[in-house]
């Protein structure tokens, strides 16, 4: 969306901090011997005593509040009270929500005790990526531009990106324009960032894969080619200057 007016920056803001005191206070949650099932339900406690409602419930029928991700399972990932989280786990949280008519969506990865399996570098990249091409979007910045950083980033460390997963634009709804915000570098993408406008933009950082399957639960993705993704995602104002972090609460 297009912010026009003090009450439509107020409404973005009230439902950006409460997706992201739910995704804060939800990683400070988990811990090794829970089901993914019992996050999702503290997660929703803590979505409704804010007065918001979960996005991917209320839009897809999604069987979830949030989607919960563990392992070589890295977005989509349906909440069960058959997933237990062990020790060296990476997890991924991507909680999105509605509140007064507007959206917000904003997620992370994290290691679940020890890093046992050796995906801390992995998780640190994808947050510092994330970080460094937030501090790049203006209004008037190529979209490819910011897509380019990602992927060159990613591959100075040793990494692929997701090519078909990317950020968007959010606001009246949880997918607006603009679509498409990908993580490497299209060069017939003449697109460019707008001047307040709400976008949310996320990394999908890979160790082996460049493209999604969907697993057969109809939902879950996991890479074409295996290994492990991490993704960290913030909805952001795009300004003259440097942006506003709208989900900064969720301590990313």
């Amino acid at each position: 969306m297009i912010i026009k007016t003090e009450e439509e920056l107020q409404g973005m803001q009230r439902v950006s901090e409460a997706v992201a005191l739910t995704l804060q206070k939800m990683q400070a949650y988990t811990q090794i011997g829970m089901s993914t099932k019992e996050i999702d339900e503290y997660g929703r406690q803590m979505l409704e005593a804010q007065g918001a409602k979960s996005a991917p419930f209320e839009t897809y029928a999604f069987p979830g509040y949030s989607c919960i991700s563990v392992n070589k399972e890295f977005a989509h990932g349906v909440p069960s009270d058959k997933v237990i989280l062990k020790n060296g786990d990476i997890i991924n949280i991507d909680v999105s929500a509605e509140l007064g008519s507007f959206w917000s969506d904003n997620g992370c990865s994290f290691v679940v005790g020890e890093d046992i399996q050796g995906v801390q570098h992995l998780v640190d990249t994808s947050k510092e990526i994330l970080l460094n091409a937030i501090s790049q979007i203006s209004g008037g910045v190529k979209i490819s531009d910011i897509g380019n950083l990602m992927e060159t980033k990613a591959k100075k460390a040793g990494y692929t990106v997701i090519r078909d997963l990317g950020g968007h634009g959010v606001g009246r709804s949880l997918h607006e324009d603009p679509s498409a915000i990908m993580n490497y570098y299209d060069r017939f993408d003449k697109r460019r960032f707008r001047k307040d406008s709400v976008v949310a933009i996320e990394t999908f950082i890979s160790t082996k894969s460049a493209y999604i399957q969907t697993e057969a639960d109809g939902w879950a993705f996991t890479g074409s080619k295996g290994g492990f993704v991490a993704q960290h995602e913030h909805t952001i104002l795009v300004t003259a200057g440097k942006p506003i972090i709208l989900t900064a609460a969720n301590g990313i």
